[in-house]
């Protein structure tokens, strides 16, 4: 194991850890409007759209082996698509805004506070165990992208980066939403602190597992890290598309914004496209020699 890949990792996930703890700090200290909300995951929604089809989807076609290698791959992907359709059916957690406008915390029925609080209650749980799943899934997908570049004998200063930005900017629309809920539910500061320093350290420690774990598997690695990035194209792809389709079908209000923030998160994904892993590109040339 190449040690420098380790030390890019924990860099990572210093940075992570950081960014997530400070979104989940942010409700205490900033109101983010509506418009603004929409605008950050506009760019973020497009910066992960293009991470999916331009880092984790070729890098996974190039490690999956045999002539079915597209089939499979767009087999995976479906699965992961499938994977995260469901959980956000199941818990439904993925959303960034919060409080009475929102709609999260209703109190239409103010001679029913006990079934009130009980279903706030059970919403909250819904949507911290989701947050936390989906959570895992991007500790893999950075876990296994960081393999990436040390299965090809590329740089580890490049390796992952597409994945690690998306993350990276991910991550604190996460943490505001998830403890912005907390304390619009009236839970302590003590509470809140415990959970925000939890959920900052869940996507960091996933990933150093899953970069040590794919270690053990000897032969299989490369195979196995193909397809881990191929179904988690499917899951980026998924998380994007959630982000983007509800706000086009109901925000009219500043499309221009929006479009314009959406196609500058694509542009930044294809742009990191040649340069976050030149080891990976000269493979596929010499594959096609």
């Amino acid at each position: 194991m190449d040690s420098n890949f380790l030390i890019l990792l924990l860099g990572y996930a210093l940075a992570i850890l950081a960014a997530s703890l400070l979104g989940g700090y942010l409700p205490t200290i900033v109101t983010m409007t509506h418009t603004r909300i929409q605008i950050v995951m506009s760019f973020v929604a497009g910066f992960i759209l293009g991470v999916a089809l331009y880092h984790l989807l070729p890098h996974g076609l190039v490690l999956i082996p045999g002539p079915g290698a597209v089939e499979k791959a767009v087999g995976l992907m479906m699965f992961g698509i499938i994977l995260m359709v469901l959980l956000l059916r199941i818990f439904n957690f993925h959303q960034h805004e919060f409080g009475d406008e929102a709609g999260d915390f209703p109190h239409e029925h103010e001679h029913a506070h006990e079934h009130e609080h009980s279903s706030s209650r059970r919403r909250l749980i819904s949507i911290c165990l989701g947050l936390g799943l989906h959570t895992v899934t991007e500790g893999i997908a950075l876990g296994t992208s960081i393999r990436v570049g040390e299965i090809h004998g590329g740089e580890a200063g490049l390796a992952g980066l597409g994945v690690f930005l998306a993350i990276l900017l991910h991550k604190p629309l996460d943490a505001f939403s998830i403890i912005g809920l907390l304390q619009a539910a009236g839970h302590s500061l003590r509470t809140r602190i415990a959970v925000n320093v939890g959920f900052a350290m869940l996507c960091p420690v996933v990933a150093l597992l899953t970069f040590l774990g794919i270690g053990l598997l000897g032969h299989w690695e490369e195979e196995v890290v193909g397809y881990v990035l191929v179904l988690a194209a499917g899951a980026f792809l998924c998380v994007s598309l959630s982000d983007l389709l509800p706000e086009i079908h109901f925000h009219s209000h500043d499309r221009v914004k929006l479009t314009v923030a959406f196609l500058m998160g694509i542009v930044l994904a294809y742009g990191l496209y040649f340069i976050e892993s030149g080891a990976v590109h000269g493979l596929e040339t010499h594959e096609m020699h």
